[in-house]
């Protein structure tokens, strides 16, 4: 069974059209690694210049492990760095956003 996991991130000031063109077309490299990671569906919604992340991942942790050290990904992470206040370090100690609702 799927995990679905939720993430939030925040952008650098004034990052917001350049992360909205990058993120317009990720590129098919990209596509097919976050695929073989496990990863079926990452749908992102983003308010100013905050990112909430919708993942839904055969298994959060090996995805994070895996692409931790692809090099599409890696390359992909530094293009994100340039954008976001915090850059993502793939330390694979994260479980996303912990759940307090859903309606049944």
């Amino acid at each position: 069974m799927a995990q679905t996991i939720a993430l939030h991130t925040r952008l650098k000031p004034g990052k917001e059209a350049e992360y909205d063109a990058v993120h317009a077309r990720i590129s098919d490299e990209l596509d097919a690694a976050l695929r073989a990671a496990g990863v079926s569906t990452w749908r992102i919604w983003r308010s100013g210049r905050e990112l909430f992340h919708v993942v839904e991942v055969a298994d959060y942790s090996a995805m994070r492990k895996n692409m931790a050290t692809h090099p599409v990904n890696i390359a992909w992470q530094a293009q994100m760095a340039e954008l976001l206040e915090i850059e993502d370090d793939y330390s694979g100690n994260d479980d996303g956003l912990a759940k307090v609702w859903e309606l049944p």
